[in-house]
């Protein structure tokens, strides 16, 4: 594709504010939606056909403890070393063909990846964004900062990128900056948006949103499976961003899966809180948002309103929390609970007490059938995880200490696996902190420094101008006689984590369906159906008309974040997969079609 930045003059740089595309739409493919995300998904990308740039994201709140570890051990690490992978295959393709590359793999150490970018030998011209990393700076931070984290970042926006971009980079590898960022940079670089331009910037937030995590806007993780009739890997997504900051979310022409409307409203509901998504280019309202079928595999997105982002910085701390083992012990056939009681007071009976650990979580996981049909179905299973911040304790000697009930204790005593040493955890904390304490700072490919300017605040915006979107009268909920199936034969579901919370994002697929599903999953509602695990729990439920959605916030189920979380599913991937297979009473009129 044709770049008039490089022809006849490889250093030439342009000022961001104007655009030389002409105002056609900027495409943008996503190869990556985490660190171990499908690794020939760049080259399929870049084969499948026209794009401008790749995007990909490497990070999550986990990821970045994980790189922090590495780091650790080797101070040259610190970046997501897939991505370099990704590279060796596609980058001197990209510089032939400009393509521009972007991607928050640099991690903790975007400075070393650039370079080992750099060795590849390419030619290609790299720039990198950094200024997150906030571990040699914590006092602005609130609420205050404690000990000395693991991990300290500030979530960045896309204007480093933009101007990398824009002064002539051809790969722009960054620190932590948010997942729609990838997309909100290359647009604003590509159409010359100015920091004012909200709409814009809340249209390319909200594709930037679909796309981050690849094939899940493609049929991916999708509730409906009988709607994904192509089985094959989903084909990675790719967002065609408009001057105007509309979008079309679609995939290349012959790879699985699905792209429609409920795969992106999927997508859209995942991970996220209150409707005013709060980012730091601008803050995005996703009540605005408008869904249309644009033809097979091409869904529009557009009306996104925009008003000016917070005058803080999100900022996700990691902790070091001690240390944690976990043993699983197999219960059968008859008496599960009397024996899981027995197993659980020698265990503790041969360690000395319950007292020795800072922590202790035993869970009863009961798979069970009575007269079941195969020797597996009749297993229930015993998990018991010990923290404590002294690896000894919770070692081997804990471990080995469930082998000596093998011989003593119940009938059919096994476990899942052997006796396992210790493992350090971390501890997960949100904060914020002043853009006045964060430089913002993109180093272009010939080594000179610019600070980045921040974007207009909350009070000198366009916000006063935010109107809630128009729609039709809202129809009557259907009355008459109901039937007792499960939730999920009406409503889609996507959950994931936010830290220590879960969200649940559930829609229906007509008018009608999500009259009834807002006046009938009330916070009690979704108390009854998640159970006792949430009965203590703050919970929020957030409307989003548009979407014929509702986005359920469980606070604090889990826990201090995804490393720490003794919970089976601890990052809540089948939370909302569990609320659906609850059976309800729904009407039967919405059971017909």
């Amino acid at each position: 594709m044709s770049d008039p930045m490089r022809e006849g003059n490889p250093g030439a740089t342009r000022a961001l504010g104007s655009s030389p595309h002409g105002g056609r739409p900027v495409r943008i493919g996503n190869i990556s939606g985490f660190y171990g995300d499908r690794l020939n998904a760049a080259r399929e990308m870049l084969d499948g056909g026209p794009v401008d740039v790749l995007c990909g994201d490497y990070l999550a709140e986990l990821t970045m403890l994980i790189l922090a570890k590495a780091q650790a051990k080797d101070p040259d690490a610190g970046y997501a070393k897939t991505f370099l992978t990704q590279l060796r295959d596609i980058l001197a393709d990209c510089v032939a063909r400009r393509v521009k590359v972007v991607s928050n793999a640099g991690g903790l150490n975007p400075a070393g990846l650039a370079a080992a970018i750099e060795d590849l030998g390419t030619g290609a011209r790299v720039a990198y964004v950094e200024g997150d990393d906030l571990r040699g700076s914590l006092d602005a931070i609130t609420p205050e900062v404690t000990g000395k984290p693991v991990s300290a970042n500030a979530y960045l926006g896309g204007w480093g990128i933009a101007e990398a971009l824009a002064a002539g980079a051809d790969v722009v590898v960054t620190g932590r900056i948010t997942d729609a960022s990838l997309v909100v940079g290359p647009a604003a670089w590509w159409h010359g948006w100015s920091r004012e331009d909200l709409d814009a910037l809340a249209g390319a937030v909200v594709a930037g949103h679909v796309i981050e995590c690849g094939p899940q806007a493609t049929g991916g993780n999708y509730s409906f499976l009988d709607e994904v009739t192509d089985r094959r890997y989903p084909g990675f997504p790719i967002a065609e961003v408009a001057a105007d900051g509309s979008s079309v979310i679609t995939k290349h022409p012959g790879t699985g899966g699905l792209v429609s409307v409920g795969t992106v409203t999927a997508q859209l509901l995942y991970e996220i809180a209150a409707p005013a998504y709060l980012g730091p280019d601008c803050t995005t309202h996703f009540e605005t948002i408008s869904l249309s079928d644009d033809g097979e595999h091409r869904v529009r997105i557009s009306g996104v309103r925009g008003s000016a982002p917070p005058p803080t910085l999100k900022v996700a701390l990691n902790d070091a929390g001690g240390y944690r083992n976990s043993m699983t012990l197999v219960l059968t056939g008859l008496d599960i609970e009397a024996k899981a009681a027995f197993a659980e007071q020698l265990l503790f009976e041969v360690l000395g007490g319950r007292d020795r650990f800072a922590e202790v979580d035993v869970r009863l996981l009961r798979f069970d059938h009575p007269d079941a049909a195969s020797n597996a179905e009749a297993t229930a299973h015993l998990r018991v995880t010990v923290k404590d911040p002294d690896p000894r304790i919770v070692g081997r000697a804990f471990s080995n200490a469930t082998m000596e009930l093998a011989l003593g204790g119940y009938a059919g005593f096994h476990t899942t696996t052997p006796p396992s040493a210790e493992s350090a955890f971390g501890v997960y904390r949100p904060a914020a902190v002043p853009r006045a304490a964060v430089t913002h700072t993109v180093v272009l490919p010939d080594g000179e420094r610019r600070v980045v300017a921040d974007p207009p605040t909350f009070g000198s915006s366009n916000a006063s101008l935010l109107a809630p979107s128009a729609s039709n009268a809202t129809p009557l909920a259907p009355a008459g006689p109901t039937r007792r199936v499960p939730l999920g034969g009406v409503v889609g579901a996507r959950s994931g984590d936010k830290g220590g919370d879960a969200n649940i994002g559930v829609w229906t697929r007509d008018d009608v369906a999500y009259a009834w599903l807002r006046g009938f999953l009330t916070t009690d509602r979704v108390r009854e159906l998640l159970g006792p695990e949430v009965a203590d729990l703050a919970i929020e439920i957030h409307e989003l008309a548009n979407l014929r959605a509702l986005n359920v916030v469980v606070h604090g189920i889990l826990g201090d974040g995804v490393a720490s979380s003794t919970r089976p599913d601890p990052q809540a991937k089948g939370l909302g997969e569990y609320l659906r297979s609850r059976l309800v009473d729904v009407p039967e009129a919405l059971l017909g079609s």
